[in-house]
This record gives structure tokens, sequence and C-alpha cells, in this order.
């Protein structure tokens, strides 16, 4: 019986040879990246990554308290979290045997006729038999090829997916609170400029009725100034609804009510200054940036995927037992004799499955080449959103400059189209064209700071925001 058994193992090791070899090899190497960005600032006039964030704004400190507390997207990014630790748990508990106990009370009842003969005289059995039974059973896969084990590395590869998907929710959370918050204050200070330019007409308009009643400027020019005013009161009026606009999107970022949304925007910062971009190397993007995290996470899980499949044309060892008490009488079920025992060793292997396991292991192996290819997709979009935000930094901080320097210059030619109006030496139009010209400036300044600032937040999160690589919680 032993040499039969042996015989049958080598046997049943030896087809499997014959279905086993090596999973495909696969090519991942990492994707060369520049010495550095073509945009990115010198060196001494870097600031840190946090300053490209509206930190100075009170609003934002408090919505993106209200956000990492509250905020629904985030919360099911954690819960997907806990569901891939799960995941990764059970991966890992499938290494190790598996230990149950039962109990049981079967009744029995025998009909003789079934046997078809007559028993012999004085042989007789019970017809009606009740049996009782407890058992500790145990089975346990024993995993001499590693395929369990790659199957746990490859969910605990989805744990870290998972971790820098939420990572990545919490820095976009942040990125659009804190562009809500500049749209916010650049409404602030395009309704101020506006403002101003309203004073402006309306002094204007109060000096040609002045004039008007002295006769010395027809009634055309305090018409012209009157309609300046009204269109900076209709540029104002339609500031209010995009306020609308950007209180509704800080409502679901921050699950918070529009009265303590509103009450909070009130608050005027600190400061509105802009700040120099931080110097980044490229290669950190690929530890700092949480979609290239993922990507490289779903690239080692669908390694592992390969492997485990490739080994299911490995033999499969099992041991299983069951150690227990059986009694057809419930007093004596503890008594010498009633204890029974089971053992049992199978080894399977695959001989002949007509490409199925093939299958799955090319299925895997196209799954990996098509995890390279979103890996590589995802390190050359990191490099071109950060350029691009670099560029845009640059390009926004020109615009300020220039904008600044019209808005100056414009205002000095109105001071001066005003001044030779009252003096008798410049006709009206000539100021009222000025002031057009001054009041528009103003407004474009607003802007491109607010442009200028959002430039920033998109750097900060191009370079994967305050992300940092996560530590697992469960260890291979």
């Amino acid at each position: 019986m032993r040499r039969s058994t042996s015989l049958l193992a080598v046997a049943s090791l030896a087809l499997a040879g014959c279905v086993a070899g090596p999973p495909p090899e696969i090519a991942t190497p990492v994707p060369e990246l520049p010495d550095e960005f073509i945009y990115s600032p010198e060196a001494d006039e870097a600031a840190s990554l946090a300053q490209l964030l509206p930190t100075h704004d009170p609003a934002f400190e408090m919505f993106a308290e209200f956000a990492l507390q509250e905020a629904p997207s985030l919360t099911e990014a954690l819960a997907r979290v806990e569901a891939a630790r799960a995941a990764a748990s059970g991966a890992g508990a499938a290494r190790l045997p598996s230990v149950g106990a039962s109990t049981s009370v079967t009744a029995n009842r025998t009909n003789p006729a079934q046997f078809g003969v007559d028993l012999p005289g004085g042989a007789a059995f019970d017809t009606e038999r009740t049996s009782y039974a407890g058992n500790l059973t145990a089975s346990w896969e024993i995993d001499i090829f590693g395929r369990l084990k790659a199957t746990e590395r490859a969910a605990l590869a989805r744990l870290d997916a998972a971790s820098a998907n939420s990572e990545a929710v919490r820095i976009t959370l942040l990125a659009e609170i804190a562009g809500a918050v500049i749209d916010w204050r650049t409404n602030d200070a395009r309704t101020q400029a506006l403002a101003q330019d309203l004073a402006a007409a309306e002094r204007l308009a109060d000096l040609a009725a002045k004039r008007e009643e002295a006769g010395l400027a027809p009634g055309f020019d305090r018409v012209r100034a009157e309609a300046a005013a009204s269109q900076s009161r209709s540029r104002i009026a339609a500031l209010s609804g995009e306020r609308a606009r950007i209180l509704g999107r800080l409502v679901p970022l921050t699950a918070q009510s529009p009265q303590l949304v509103g009450g909070q925007l009130l608050e005027e910062p600190d400061a509105n200054t802009t700040s120099a971009a931080p110097v980044a190397l490229p290669s950190l993007l690929l530890t700092h940036r949480p979609d290239v995290r993922v990507a490289a996470a779903e690239l080692a899980a669908a390694d592992a995927d390969l492997a485990a499949a490739a080994r299911l044309r490995f033999p499969l060892l099992t041991l299983s037992g069951a150690l227990g008490l059986l009694s057809f009488d419930l007093g004596k079920l503890f008594d010498d004799g009633s204890d029974v025992y089971t053992a049992a060793g199978s080894l399977t292997a695959p001989l002949l499955d007509f490409g199925r396991i093939e299958a799955q292991i090319d299925g895997a192996a196209a799954g990996k080449r098509a995890a390279f290819a979103a890996y590589r997709g995802a390190v050359f979009n990191a490099l071109g959103e950060t350029e691009a935000a670099y560029g845009a930094v640059a390009g926004s901080d020109a615009q300020v400059d220039a904008a600044r320097r019209e808005n100056a210059e414009l205002e000095r030619a109105f001071f001066l189209a005003e001044t030779r109006y009252r003096a008798g030496l410049a006709d009206f139009l000539t100021v009222l064209e000025a002031r057009r010209a001054a009041d528009a400036s103003g407004e474009r300044l607003a802007i491109t700071i607010g442009q200028a600032n959002r430039a920033r937040v998109q750097l900060w999160l191009a370079l994967g925001g305050d992300s940092h690589e996560t530590t697992r919680s469960i260890n291979q």
C-alpha cells in the first residue's frame, strides 16, 4: 500500500512537471526622467511647497479641517482602504491552517425489506438508531510552490494602491477648496476694483452735471458719465451670481451648511500675496504623486497575479483531519472507545486541462503589460502636468507684473486727463475714455493675481501636494 502511494505521488509530480515552468518574463524598466524641469525656478528664489496654498487665509484653514473630517469623498476612499486591508488580511490567513468544530445528532431508520431476503434465524438489528457526535476538524493547504504567498502579495499591493488613492482624493479635495477660496477672494478684489470705478464714474457724472448747470458743457457729457456708472453697477451685480456659484461648490467639498461656509468667507485673509514656486526634481514625482504610486502598486499586484497564475501548474498538497467522539447513546458519548479520528493528505496536479491554466497565465501576463503601460502613462502625465504648472506660474507672474504697471500708468493717465478737463484743456470724452481704460485695468489686475494664485495650487497638486509614501500596516 505504501509503495503504491509513493508511486502515485511520484507520477503526479512527474506529470505536473510536464506543464510546469517559469512564468513569462515581461520587462518593466523604470522610465528615464530628465534631470530637471525647464520652467523650474532658481534654487535661491524657491519657496516651500506649503506656501503654494492660501494657508494665510482663515477660511481655507477652516474648510480644510472640515473636509478632512467629514468630506463624503474622503470617507468613501478611506472605506475602500479598509476593504483592501480586509482582503489582504484574508489572503494572509489563507496561508494558515483552518480549524473548526462541529456537533451533530443524527437519527436513522432502516427498513429490513431493503435487503430483499429474510434474515437468518436469530439475526436481528435495530431499525432505528440515533448517533451523537462532536468533532474538531482541521485542514491546511501547504503552500510549497508559493501560490498563496503570491496571492497575498497581490492583495498587499492593492492595499497600497487603495491607500495612495485615498491620498489622491485628499490632496485633490484640498486643491479644490484652495481654488474655490482663491476664486472667492478674486471676486472680492474685482468687486472692490469695480466699486472704485463706480465711485470715480459718479464723481465724473457729478462734475459733468455741475458744468452743465454752469453752461460750460453739454448735457450729453453727464449722460455718458452716468452710463459708465451704470455699467460698473451691472458688472458688480454679475459678480454676486458668481459668488453664489463658488459658495455652492464649497458646500459639498466641506460637508457644511451654506450659512457656515458663507460666514467663514467673510473673514478677511492676513495677506493676498503670491509666493515663489518650489524647486523639485522629476524623480520625486515617482514617490510623491499619488497617481504614480497607485500605478506602481497596480503593477506590483499584476506581477503577483501572474506569479500566482503560473503556480497553478504545480501540484497542490492539502492536509486534513478530524478528531471527535461518536456514540449511539448520549450518556456514553464520553466513555472509552467513543473517540474517532480521520487523517488525510491529498496531492492534486493538473495533467490535461486543454489550455485552461495557460489561458489564465496569458490573461495575467496581458494584465501585467497593461499595468506597466498605465504606470508609464502616469509617470509621463506627471512630468507633463508639472512642467505645464511651472510654466503657468512663470507666465502668470509675468502677467501680474505687466498688469500692475498697466494699472498704475492708466490711473495716472486718468488723473492727468481729469486735471486737464477741470482746467478746460481737454474734452470730456478724453476723460471718460481714460476712466474706462483705468477701470478695466484694475479688474484685470485682480483677475491676473487670482490666476497666479490658481497656478500655484495647480503646481502644488502636480507635485503631489503634501503626500508622502505610506507604510504598510500589514507585513508580508
